[in-house]
């Protein structure tokens, strides 16, 4: 169920792509296991996701429009300054919020988990981005 939750909120909100700096959504993810996450961590983890989730689907939506809106100005022949100003502070303001109520559930779910927890998910979380830097530097390199 656990696993349900988070994962229609990923889909729903561009996963972590949109997240804030360093935050990502771990609790559905195989650097996760291992944690020893207790049944009351497990609960208190899926009653966050499911606080924030329909605000996070509300506030994605309004950054893909305005997203749209700014390119739909910007594809115009002749662009109106004065739309395209007001598309860019739609967007900041649309990114804004998706970061504040992202930082906000991410606030909940951390103070969940104990500080050895923490530092562990954190350095798994080096290691798969170290992971991932590899991976890509070798796509890049010429065979």
């Amino acid at each position: 169920m656990l696993r349900a939750v988070v994962l229609a909120v990923a889909l729903s909100t561009g996963a972590a792509a949109q997240l804030p700096r360093g935050f990502f959504p771990w609790w559905d993810q195989p650097i996760a296991k291992d944690l020893n996450l207790t049944a009351t961590q497990s609960r208190a983890i899926k009653a966050a996701v499911h606080e924030y989730r329909a605000q996070l689907i509300e506030q994605r939506a309004a950054l893909d429009k305005a997203e749209a809106e700014l390119q739909y100005l910007f594809d115009e022949d002749s662009v109106d300054t004065r739309r395209a100003n007001q598309a860019i502070e739609d967007l900041a303001n649309a990114r804004l919020k998706l970061t504040r109520t992202f930082s906000k559930l991410f606030l909940k779910v951390r103070v969940v988990l104990t500080a050895q927890q923490w530092h562990e998910l954190q350095t798994r979380h080096q290691d798969v981005q170290q992971q991932r830097r590899e991976q890509k530097s070798q796509r890049k390199e010429p065979s």
